[in-house]
């Protein structure tokens, strides 16, 4: 049985909308510390939500950078 097929049906929604791709165990290891800390499955979700979109603004800003340096002709490293 697959690590997706065994997560809870929530968790599974979640991943399958979610804007980035992630690892079954990986989720369910976020989800349970963000439970952990917020004590509610509905706000563990929003937990989520926040470290997912907290990734995407890191990579747009790398990307950003990364286009920057190139139009300065900024050797990247």
């Amino acid at each position: 049985m697959s690590e997706f097929v065994k997560m809870p049906k929530i968790l599974r929604i979640w991943l399958n909308y979610a804007a980035l791709p992630g690892k079954p165990k990986s989720v369910q290891s976020a989800n349970k510390k963000a439970f952990l800390r917020a004590g509610d499955p509905i706000l563990s979700l929003k937990d989520l939500d926040r470290v997912q979109d907290g990734q995407m603004f890191k990579d747009r800003k790398y990307s950003i950078e990364k286009e920057t340096d190139l139009i300065e002709g900024k050797t990247i490293g």
